[in-house]
């Protein structure tokens, strides 16, 4: 039976951290998932007290509904990283006891019953891949990029969209490159793809578009455009890493 570990990079997540949690529990079933890993990677905003007063019940921000969930003290696990998301979903990783990895970012939520897709994609055969994609901003750029998403082309993915992969082909292609602090989802991606072993599950995830909201949609997808071309054009992790930070950070 397939047993799904979801995997959180978090920093400075205090605003978004609660309501997730909250979601994946409320829209999964605990028969398939061994546990929820958030990976701090060096928060100063509060993000691990929220997460240990949800779990323990101490915040009056906790909904009063019942919650019929599997929630126990043993269901979400909080690990302390150096800041880099490859760096702290590696280490998830390497926490994870179930067979199949599911990277989410903080700010997107999956489907419901998402993680009924995911482990049926992986009975049939399918061992990565991720969800079609919406962001929670009605700019028509976005909506259509949305939109692209629900197509297997590889220039439509990214890691907003979350990952799942099953825990040995994780293991096979080596995980995320650490050496990469940006581009690092679509490393491992492209390992995928070259494989191919992907999958693109027409259920739509929802992201925050928070990035473009602060910069700008199109000043961020001519950055995104950069570093890609950068990085075609043979650019180091370093590199990639400098730019992202001068203009998008």
């Amino acid at each position: 039976m397939n047993k799904i570990t979801i995997i959180i990079p978090i920093f400075n997540e205090a605003k978004n951290i609660e309501i997730l949690l909250n979601y994946l529990l409320e829209n999964s079933l605990e028969k398939n998932i061994s546990e929820i890993i958030v990976v701090d990677g060096g928060s100063t905003d509060g993000s691990q007290n929220i997460i240990a007063n949800f779990l323990f019940g101490r915040t009056q921000s906790r909904p009063t509904n019942n919650l019929s969930t599997w929630l126990d003290e043993t269901s979400i696990i909080v690990l302390n990283s150096k800041k880099g998301r490859a760096k702290q979903m590696n280490l998830g990783a390497q926490h994870a006891t179930g067979n199949i990895l599911y990277f989410l970012h903080a700010d997107s939520f999956p489907p419901k019953n998402f993680d009924q897709f995911i482990s049926d994609e992986v009975t049939k055969g399918n061992l990565a891949g991720c969800f079609r994609m919406q962001f929670n901003s009605k700019h028509w750029w976005l909506k259509l990029a949305g939109w692209f998403t629900q197509f297997s082309w590889r220039a439509c993915r990214g890691g907003d969209q979350s990952q799942f992969i099953t825990k040995n082909l994780f293991q096979e292609i080596g995980g995320f490159n650490e050496d990469y602090s940006t581009y690092e989802d679509n490393m491992l991606i492209n390992a995928l793809y070259q494989k191919k072993q992907f999958v693109v599950i027409n259920k739509k995830l929802k992201t925050s578009a928070r990035l473009y909201q602060k910069h700008g949609v199109f000043k961020v997808q001519y950055h995104f455009y950069i570093i890609y071309l950068k990085k075609w054009l043979g650019a180091s992790a370093e590199e990639l890493y400098i730019y992202y930070a001068k203009h998008l950070s």
